[in-house]
C-alpha cells in the first residue's frame, strides 16, 4: 500500500516534469496527462486495498469499490473520491491522452487536482490505520 502511494507521487512528479519540458509538443503533453492519470490509479488502488483487502483489476472494479467505500465510510463520501476519480479519467485519460485534446491550461489544472486527490487519499489512509 505504501509503495503504491509512493508510486502515485512519482507518477505525478514525472507528469509535471514532462509537461514542463513539453514546450507544447502534443505527444509529450499527452504523455504527461497519462502519467498524471496513473498517479490517480495507483493512489486509488492503495486506498481500495487498505479498505477492502483486495486489488482491483479494472477501472470498472475501481469505480465499484470506490462506490462501496463511500457507502460505508462517511469521510470518503464527503471527499467525493469516486466522482473525482471519474473526472480525472475523463479529462486526463480519455480526452487528453486518447482523443488528443491538448489544452495546456486544462492539463495544468488537472495536475493540481491530482495532487489534491493524492493528499486526500493519504489522509484517509492515515485514518484507516488508526
Amino acid at each position: 500500500m505504501k509503495a503504491r502511494l509512493g508510486d502515485a507521487w512519482s507518477f505525478l512528479e514525472a507528469a509535471r516534469k514532462e509537461l514542463l519540458e513539453s514546450r507544447g509538443d502534443p505527444v509529450r503533453v499527452r504523455d504527461a496527462a497519462e502519467k498524471a492519470w496513473n498517479a490517480v490509479v495507483e493512489a486509488t488502488d492503495a486506498l481500495i486495498y487498505a479498505f477492502t483487502g483486495s486489488r482491483p483489476m479494472s477501472h470498472y472494479e475501481r469505480r465499484v469499490a470506490l462506490r462501496e467505500i463511500e457507502r460505508r465510510f462517511e469521510g470518503a463520501k464527503r471527499l467525493g473520491l469516486r466522482d473525482r476519480y471519474m473526472a480525472r479519467y475523463k479529462v486526463l485519460h480519455g480526452e487528453t491522452f486518447y482523443e488528443g485534446v491538448v489544452d495546456l491550461g486544462e492539463v495544468e489544472v488537472e495536475l493540481e487536482k491530482v495532487e489534491e486527490y493524492l493528499k486526500d487519499v493519504e489522509l484517509l489512509l492515515k485514518g484507516a490505520r488508526t
